[in-house]
């Protein structure tokens, strides 16, 4: 029976890869100017109540940039700040993120769920109205953190990622990532995709590798969350990998 199972899952886990892979991002100059201080950004983090979310917002604000968090549930936010503004909305619903969106100078979107077994858009149709949202209030920059495994970055979860956790529980996670990718490269806003590997509650190290070639293809690379969000956060004002995707780990 275990022999017939890989012949089946090897076989497909190979397909779903070759079928999620594209060309790596292109590097780009910056198309917009940023503010011309050096002090605090009004930034619209969304997905402010997950993991990473929460993160960006605490650091973001001990930072002393001006924070709305764009949250469905306000009493899940927990955080009280003089420079936090909380904006109840639902990134499915156009009006109210336009609403959140006046008068960012950068949006940080985590935006993630936990809907792994069967097809749904609630990422890509996010970006969607996040992009349209920024267009239509002149809001230059946007930080996306998305993963590992899917475009260019195909395998570099490591084996059990690609053979296994990807085929079985989250294809059509994954898939909704790479569409929601996509739309971001298509879009004419300075962008970064952060990819990070396995998330993790650590606190946060300052170290770890970001770049094109992040990723093992035989094991996993992990980063904590506050990681994730420290380097988010550095992408507001460096053009490094302004248009690009790099990896973190």
């Amino acid at each position: 029976m275990f022999r017939i199972f890989l012949a089946v899952m090897i076989p497909y886990a190979l397909i779903l890869s070759a079928l999620l892979w594209r060309r790596p991002p292109v590097r780009r100059e910056r198309k917009y100017e940023r503010p011309a201080s050096n002090g605090p950004l009004r930034v619209l983090v969304i997905g402010a109540t997950g993991g990473t979310g929460r993160e960006i917002v605490q650091q973001a604000l001990a930072q002393g940039h001006q924070v709305t968090a764009f949250v469905r549930d306000p009493a899940k936010m927990q955080i009280e700040h003089a420079n936090l503004r909380v904006a109840k909305g639902d990134v499915l619903d156009y009006a109210t993120v336009e609403s959140a969106m006046r008068g960012q100078d950068a949006v940080l979107s985590a935006l993630g769920h936990k809907r792994f077994l069967y097809p749904n858009k609630i990422q890509s149709d996010g970006m969607r109205n996040i992009l349209r949202a920024m267009t239509a209030c002149e809001v230059p920059r946007l930080i996306c953190e998305t993963a590992l495994g899917i475009s260019n970055s195909i395998g570099r979860l490591g084996l059990p990622h690609t053979f296994f956790i990807l085929p079985l529980i989250l294809q059509f996670y994954m898939w909704d990532k790479l569409r929601q990718e996509e739309l971001i490269r298509a879009s004419d806003r300075d962008w970064v995709i952060v990819r990070p590997g396995v998330l993790t509650n650590g606190p946060a190290r300052g170290q770890y590798r970001h770049g094109p070639e992040v990723g093992n293809y035989f094991w996993p690379v992990m980063i904590s969350r506050a990681d994730v969000a420290d380097f988010m956060l550095k992408q507001l004002r460096d053009d490094t990998y302004l248009g690009m995707a790099p990896g973190l780990g």
